[in-house]
């Protein structure tokens, strides 16, 4: 079997959008980036390294980004949603690069287990930690949960900012055994971060088989029973509300979420928002105050944005 790789030409600058746009939106298999600064700083560092920039072969100007596709997958399409994903970002002021985009198939006998060494426990907060199946790890504190995933091929490993920042959201919310809703779960990870602080009992959506199969697996692997996996469009065909509803994903998704969440939501219900470039917030304040929500809290951590919401009158 061989997978399809798509390499783009790229800048820094949009990283983390393209990450999560890849693995979101088009189901990508695994990415992977070339940092030309990762290059260069190792040459600053106080030991031995010695780096000639002449010698690495393929170096970046900035930066490539490469994404990963099943072999069958329509080369074509990809190429050309990926070059309006670049258009999208530079009409939101973004630096893209070269925008270069090229193409090639690799054989994928040894992904399985050579990208686990990117993979290392996070020790997010004193009551979490996010756990690779293959790492032996000891709480910090007695009390401390552990999310224990098997990356697969990254559908969500808590890596991420827009990630961490849901996570945030969520012990800040979950005070008490309340009912949760994750949307657009991915790996799973905030559905499992949801029930570990305590949710009575939680719903998990996705539209994309894989995720299902990913949180399925990801549930079982932390012996977790109260979580309940739906295949919807955000929060379509879902029946009843919950205290909590939480989604990490772009801000033209939740846009598309935001009319459904009062029909979802409880009395005195939270929502969590992650996955927000900051220069899409207004969009997003002006679709929440639009439907009765008001932004309790604003977190934010490079260029993402995470929220805190409620309703006005809540």
């Amino acid at each position: 079997m061989k997978l399809l790789v798509i390499k783009i030409e790229t800048s820094h600058e949009i990283e983390d959008a393209l990450s999560v746009y890849s693995q979101d939106n088009l189901n990508a298999l695994g990415v992977e980036t070339r940092k030309r600064s990762d290059f260069e700083q190792a040459g600053w560092l106080h030991d031995s390294t010695v780096v000639e920039l002449d010698d690495i072969k393929d170096l970046p100007e900035d930066m490539q980004f490469m994404a990963y596709f099943d072999e069958e997958a329509d080369r074509e399409d990809l190429v050309k949603k990926y070059q309006n994903k670049l258009e999208e970002l530079k009409d939101y002021g973004l630096n893209v690069g070269e925008g270069e985009i090229t193409t090639s198939y690799i054989a994928d006998q040894d992904w399985n287990t050579a990208w686990q060494k990117y993979y290392h426990v996070i020790d997010f907060s004193r009551h979490l930690a996010i756990v690779p199946e293959w790492e032996d790890y000891k709480p910090a504190f007695p009390d401390q949960k552990l999310i224990k995933l098997d990356p697969g091929l990254a559908f969500g490993t808590g890596n991420h900012k827009t990630t961490q920042l849901a996570m945030m959201g969520l012990e800040r919310a979950m005070i008490k055994p309340q009912t949760v809703v994750d949307v657009g779960t991915g790996s799973g990870i905030l559905a499992i971060a949801a029930s570990k602080l305590g949710a009575s009992q939680v719903l998990a959506t996705d539209i994309s088989d894989e995720s299902m199969t990913a949180a399925k697996e990801n549930s079982a692997l932390n012996d977790i029973t109260n979580i309940e996996l739906q295949k919807t469009s955000l929060l379509q065909d879902v029946k009843g509300k919950f205290d909590i509803i939480v989604a990490n994903i772009l801000a033209e998704i939740l846009l598309d979420l935001i009319p459904q969440m009062d029909e979802h939501l409880n009395e005195n219900g939270q929502v969590i928002f992650s996955g927000i470039d900051y220069l899409q917030l207004p969009k997003i304040e002006k679709a929440l105050a639009e439907n009765g929500f008001k932004i309790d809290l604003t977190m934010k951590q490079g260029r993402w944005i995470g929220l805190g919401i409620t309703r006005k009158d809540s």
